[in-house]
């Protein structure tokens, strides 16, 4: 969210799924769609049986990249250095768009300065990506008259996951794709409703609505209506909130909804923290990991059929959700556990209604004004912003970019100029290979929701090496192996995979209790975002004596 909202001001997908279906041409850097978002990806699958080009930007050559009609296979961490040198084509090939660049951007010439230095050569160099690769994306991504470009943690989940944000940003203002039908910029999010939680304020700079909580008039118009008085400062996100228990400032946490006793990198140092808290509250619809270190547990509701609420997905639709059953046994609606809490300490809350904490969003959110409760019933949902109730605004956001007047294109759209980091952790011959983390289709994030049934796509925890690496380690598919990083080990059968290049491995966070991978990931962080980077660690793998995982 931090990138699209540092350009344009709105942290949000400039899109909608439709027009993923009509586009000419998208591209999916770091995301492997076809696993980690199926949904998503059938609409993708769409628009390349209407005549789209698919490309893909990936380490892997994944579920996803088999799709494609060109795969980047580039190193882990080198997406920067990629993107500028795709810039840097589309500059010297004279394929800029120049009349959107002049009327709706600034910082062009900075920008273009800085990626000069980046030709194929070099970017091939540096990406592993062969130079005539970059080229034809960097002339189809150019001249396609309508382009998406998607991405998710792959591009997100690394020390400079903001700047990698906004090289792809740089890309679409080059080519003036976005602020127009079907061209635009997708970021598909983690987990269901993450852009919700984002929209309603549960971002540490963000009132609802995207409000900046350092604006005076933002915080004085919600302070009139709650009867508070917000703080002028930014709070902490997840990552300042660890290091604030490292150093004893923070003694106390509330988590809802979140597993970071087994989803945070490094996950030792994170579950020492949690443990030497002088109190920990968790409210959640299962007993997680995190819930068995708490001083108290508040046991909620099953959002999606124990709650009336709503949700908001990647393309920024708003949908109604609606109570089928009751919560079960001691369980509770989320809102009244907060009420009740408020109580607790002092504040006469009365019993709202999802509806009317909905209005009082509308009323303070300009962004969700227009969304009353019947009319998310009668269109099926409506996309934000929607400022009156009797209109719909575009599909698409920032067409405000392309307006005649210089005055109502409001705040130009700045391109960024971004420096390639590699990695914080390099491979060493101590370490040599490099681990990337990800999801596969039939399991979801620590496994908490998802571990509970069986599926018939489910294999269990390995770590994927190519045939390569393979035959140098003298392992064989299904022996289990020690793999190490310098923050611990855990052991686990091999799995080859031809879609790997040599020197790379990867591996899942879907079976915590039998391999936990994060404890051999890096807890080095996007200080923009807080975001640690999950998608590059330093590993080893080591053979055992045992032959084949169940012999």
């Amino acid at each position: 969210m931090v990138g699209l909202a540092t350009v344009f001001g709105a942290g949000g997908g400039t899109s909608s799924y439709s027009e993923v279906e009509q586009t000419d041409l998208i591209v999916m850097w770091g995301s492997n769609a076809r696993a980690a978002h199926p949904i998503f990806f059938h609409h993708v699958l769409k628009g390349v049986r209407n005549g789209a080009k698919l490309y893909v930007v990936d380490p892997r050559r994944s579920e996803t990249a088999q799709w494609a009609d060109l795969w980047l296979g580039l190193d882990v961490g080198t997406d920067i250095a990629l993107s500028n040198t795709i810039a840097r084509e589309i500059i010297h090939a004279g394929l800029a768009n120049r009349g959107f660049i002049e009327r709706a951007t600034s910082n062009y010439e900075a920008y273009a300065a800085s990626v000069e230095e980046w030709t194929l050569e070099r970017g091939s160099a540096v990406t592993g990506v062969p130079a005539g690769a970059i080229r034809e994306l960097a002339h189809a991504f150019a001249t396609a008259p309508t382009a998406q470009l998607c991405w998710t943690l792959g591009i997100t989940e690394h020390h400079n996951g903001v700047d990698n944000v906004l090289s792809l940003i740089n890309l679409a203002l080059l080519c003036g794709h976005v602020g127009r039908p079907n061209a635009g910029l997708n970021p598909l999010r983690g987990q269901n409703n993450v852009q919700g939680g984002g929209d309603m304020g549960a971002l540490p700079n963000r009132l609802p609505g995207f409000q900046d909580v350092e604006d005076d008039a933002a915080r004085a118009k919600f302070d009139a209506a709650w009867g508070s008085v917000i703080p002028s400062r930014n709070g902490r996100n997840l990552t300042q909130m660890f290091e604030a228990m490292s150093e004893g400032s923070l003694t106390g946490l509330f988590v809802v909804g979140e597993n970071p006793a087994q989803s945070e990198a490094d996950v030792s140092h994170a579950v020492h923290l949690l443990e030497s808290l002088d109190h920990l509250v968790v409210q959640d619809i299962f007993l997680t990991k995190t819930a068995e270190l708490a001083d108290v547990v508040l046991p909620g509701s099953a959002s999606w059929c124990e709650a009336e609420g709503t949700v908001t997905n990647s393309e920024r639709r708003v949908q109604r959700v609606r109570k089928a059953i009751d919560p079960p046994g001691g369980a509770r609606d989320d809102i009244a556990i907060i009420v009740e809490l408020a109580r607790a300490m002092g504040h006469d809350w009365p019993n709202r209604s999802s509806e009317d904490v909905w209005n009082e969003l509308r009323s303070l959110s300009p962004m969700h004004r227009g969304m009353t409760y019947a009319r998310l019933e009668e269109l099926g949902g409506i996309q934000w912003p929607c400022y009156s109730e009797d209109a719909l605004e575009p599909t698409f956001l920032h067409g405000r970019l392309w307006a005649e007047r210089p005055e109502d294109r409001g705040r130009l759209a700045p391109f960024s100029v971004v420096v390639d980091e590699p990695p914080v952790e390099s491979c060493t011959p101590e370490f040599p290979l490099r681990l990337t983390t990800g999801r596969r289709l039939d399991s979801y994030n620590t496994g908490v929701q998802s571990g509970g049934f069986s599926s018939p796509l489910r294999f269990g925890e390995t770590v994927d090496v190519s045939p390569e690496d393979a035959a140098s380690l003298g392992v064989a598919d299904g022996e289990v192996v020690r793999i190490a990083s310098p923050r611990g080990a855990v052991t686990a059968p091999v799995r080859v995979d031809p879609a790997l290049r040599p020197g790379l491995v990867f591996m899942t966070m879907h079976f915590p209790d039998e391999v936990n991978t994060n404890l051999l990931t890096i807890d080095a962080v996007d200080p923009k975002s807080g975001t640690a980077e999950f998608k590059a660690a330093a590993v080893r793998i080591e053979r055992l004596e045992a032959a084949v995982a169940g012999d």
